[in-house]
């Protein structure tokens, strides 16, 4: 059975700098890539690793109601939206900062935080798509 491999870029959006993380279906492990400013250089990213899918955390309370999303956010995904012709996904982030901060340690040595947010953010969506055999 000839499946595709399904490229996906995981993004931990933040005001500053953006996370991204790359991961595939077949091997469905995401690894931390590197950190952005803005949209442009996604889509550059986009078309230079040949991404399939993106994934996006999305801010949610610890209740799990959605946060009020900051028109900063909202912009970025519309924009994004507008610039890509792929799939979007998202995938509750909370936490992800925190966790990510337990795993960089060493700032010499490690991913960026953001990198590693993005790459849990992923993660978490890799873990729960179907693998591709039952496709």
């Amino acid at each position: 059975m000839n499946s595709k491999i399904i490229n996906y870029l995981g993004i931990d959006w933040g005001e500053k700098r953006i996370g991204l993380a790359l991961g595939d279906n077949e091997i469905k492990i995401a690894t931390p890539y590197k950190v952005v400013g803005g949209v442009d250089e996604i889509i550059k990213i986009i078309k230079d690793e040949d991404i399939d899918a993106v994934v996006i955390g999305k801010p949610l309370r610890m209740a799990n109601a959605d946060l009020r999303m900051s028109d900063e956010y909202s912009e970025f995904v519309n924009l994004l939206k507008k610039k890509v012709n792929i799939s979007i996904k998202f995938v509750d982030e909370r936490l992800s900062s925190k966790a990510a901060d337990a795993l960089v340690g060493d700032k010499k040595t490690k991913a960026p935080r953001d990198a590693v947010a993005a790459m849990l953010i992923l993660q978490t969506y890799l873990d729960k798509i179907d693998p591709i055999s039952k496709k």
